[in-house]
């Protein structure tokens, strides 16, 4: 892969920044050949002051091949982070990760582009830890800062980036809304070295006063592009004034489009700017492009995933997942999904169902396009095609990573063709096209040979356990019940003179509607009435069984 490296040795002139450039902390020359100067710190971490000997120098660009039998300790990684990398089987860097580093240890500023699956997080998780590795961090007011824009992917870098900090003597926690902001404020208030946040809850927390990013040394952004179309950049700019104008700041994105180029030109000085980007889809991807019938979607999308492949299927809205989802499950396709209509805490267990391999087959809206890591993703469908060829390129990206294979299929109508055809052009994309039916041998090709059919799973509308239901699909309700609340339920059955009976499933106000609102609402006389109140008591006695004063009978008042 080629890798380019550029070096940029003036900034932005002050005329085109927003604010006044900050001053830079005073760095250790790069001239010469690139001797480090060791700092040693008490976890016993060596940050070296300087790049390293071929490292990227001012007002130069280099094409550079990515040595495959380099090593992290060649790029300047502390040892105890080397060895914490090699226990996770990490031993060999990803070309961006070889590009970012040494500037990145040495403390400069770093602009970075790579598409989804390149391998950012550890370009800028092992300087962030490294260089922390000699501090200590006050109640509610931590040293390192990395901005993501989803909980799914704030959750994953904190734990990519746990075993480093452990090994370094850091703690590190995850901000992000959709659950309980306790456990994080606890986290803060006992002097978390790093956070990894979502702008929002962060901001939350600092107006709480909960949190103060005086403190903050390295700042990180993550997915730039992507929080820049959720409208995060407000916040994002606000959060970023906060942090020191003199800290080191990381900006990674696989895009560099005029919003981040806003951020980078505000908040970046003299920047590292390192590419690895291949300028179409990676060659190992098969494309597909069918042309189905509106009508046969579903069932088109139950034989593509019905075969020994895990796929991850993608809708463009969150209504679209859920009820994609449920009809493979009627069709006996187990599938969880994921998106914003669900809990955090639904979210995580079916995204680790899907990354375990319980489940195989993952409905999600584009929350899964952008940072999710789930290994060995086999076929990427898009059931609804998305709206731009950035959406449809992080889309695939989830399949074929690390060097492996993958196949991508997008599902378009007759309707449909001119605005997709433009979409696989801006792309890059020549897919192999046909127009196919459910069972058409394309499909049975693309899918693999089928697994063995479960029974659908029955569940109802809108439930928050979708992907629980998913994996323990044909178990009654009864038995996923806890002893507890079966007996809260039977005890109040036999409160309400039901026993259990399908009355039990009646609300109290349809069983015992007072006096007053059954009449003059509906017009019924009093004799009809008091007909009927007799009628509900005698019924009501009969069911209840002997009573303390005799057979049927109730206590009277004395």
């Amino acid at each position: 892969m080629l890798m380019t490296v550029q070096r940029t040795s003036a900034a932005f002139s002050p005329g085109e920044r927003t604010r006044q450039p900050r001053r830079k902390r005073p760095r250790t020359a790069r001239a010469g050949a690139g001797v480090a100067t060791p700092s040693r710190n008490p976890a016993g971490i060596t940050v070296p002051a300087t790049i390293p000997a071929g490292a990227a120098q001012p007002g130069a660009i280099h094409a550079v091949v990515a040595d495959p039998d380099v090593s992290f300790a060649a790029l300047g990684v502390p040892p105890a982070l080397v060895r914490a990398l090699a226990s996770g089987g990490i031993s060999t860097p990803f070309p961006i990760q070889a590009a970012v580093l040494p500037d990145a240890l040495a403390g400069t500023d770093i602009l970075g582009r790579g598409r989804t699956g390149s391998g950012k997080t550890l370009g800028f998780g092992i300087p962030l830890v490294a260089r922390l590795a000699d501090g200590v961090s006050l109640a509610g007011r931590p040293r390192g800062l990395v901005l993501v824009p989803t909980r799914e992917l704030a959750s994953q870098v904190r734990d990519a980036l746990r075993p480093l900090a452990a090994a370094a003597g850091l703690s590190i926690t995850a901000v992000f809304g959709g659950t309980s902001q306790r456990p994080q404020v606890a986290a803060l208030r006992a002097g978390a070295d790093i956070i990894v946040a979502c702008p929002g809850r962060l901001a939350d927390l600092i107006d709480q006063r909960h949190c103060h990013l005086g403190d903050v040394e390295i700042t990180v952004l993550d997915e730039a592009d992507h929080m820049a179309d959720l409208g995060f950049l407000p916040v994002v700019r606000r959060l970023l004034d906060a942090t020191p104008p003199q800290g080191q700041r990381m900006l990674f994105s696989a895009t560099l489009d005029n919003a981040v180029d806003v951020l980078a030109r505000r908040f970046l000085t003299s920047p590292a700017q390192h590419s690895v980007d291949p300028p179409t889809a990676p060659a190992a991807v098969v494309h597909h492009l069918l042309t189905i019938s509106a009508t046969d979607r579903a069932a088109v999308v139950a034989d593509l995933a019905r075969g020994d492949n895990r796929s991850l299927v993608f809708t463009r809205t969150r209504h679209g997942a859920s009820k994609l989802a449920r009809q493979l499950r009627t069709a006996r396709v187990p599938a969880a999904e994921l998106h914003g209509d669900l809990s955090q805490r639904v979210r995580e267990q079916n995204l680790a169902s899907f990354s375990s391999g319980a489940i195989r087959v993952l409905v999600a809206t584009d929350i899964a396009a952008r940072g999710i890591h789930v290994d060995k993703i086999d076929l990427v469908i898009h059931a609804d095609a998305p709206a731009e060829h950035k959406a449809y390129l992080h889309r695939s990206g989830r399949t074929a990573r690390a060097g492996a294979g993958g196949t991508v299929v997008t599902l378009q109508t007759a309707a449909q063709t001119r605005t997709v055809n433009a979409l696989m052009s801006k792309a890059g994309v020549v897919p192999l096209a046909a127009a196919v039916t459910p069972g058409s041998p394309v499909i049975r090709e693309i899918a693999g040979p089928p697994v063995t059919a479960t029974p659908p799973v029955a569940q109802s509308v809108g439930t928050a356990a979708a992907g629980t239901a998913a994996v323990g699909a044909g178990r009654p309700s009864s038995a996923r019940r806890s002893p507890t609340r079966a007996r809260a339920a039977a005890t109040s059955a036999r409160y309400r003179g039901t026993r259990g009976s399908t009355r039990a499933r009646t609300p109290v106000a349809a069983v015992g509607t007072s006096r007053t609102s059954r009449t003059g609402r509906t017009g019924t006389s009093r004799t009809q009435q008091n007909r009927s109140d007799r009628s509900d008591r005698s019924d009501r006695s009969d069911r209840t069984g002997p009573g303390p004063d005799g057979p049927g009978s109730r206590r009277q008042p004395t």
